[in-house]
């Protein structure tokens, strides 16, 4: 399988749980804390991070430590544009008449 090919298979893999794309959704407007996030998804400090962990490894979601916290952000802008089409598509696929 051509590199290209493996490297979006595990995109789309970590982007399949709904935990990673709200974790994304909320880092498009604005970087967040681990705990930020937990209390703004509702999730276990030891889900999120276990996730972010996921989005490190493929290269989406990078930190910066301040003050002893980790504050994530969107590694490339290109995302917002990413996520943005794959909504459009899949509402479009959600209307679709057959």
């Amino acid at each position: 399988m051509p590199e290209t090919d493996y490297r979006a298979s595990r995109f789309c893999r970590v982007l399949g749980n709904p935990t990673a794309y709200q974790i994304l959704k909320l880092l498009i407007k604005s970087k967040m804390t681990p705990t930020e996030l937990s209390q703004q998804i509702g999730l276990s400090l030891k889900t999120i991070s276990s996730t972010l962990r996921h989005l490190r490894q493929i290269n989406v979601v990078r930190y910066e430590t301040k003050n002893k916290n980790k504050i994530y952000f969107l590694k490339d802008e290109l995302l917002p544009h990413v996520l943005s089409n794959i909504e459009k598509y899949v509402d479009k696929m959600r209307t679709a008449k057959w």
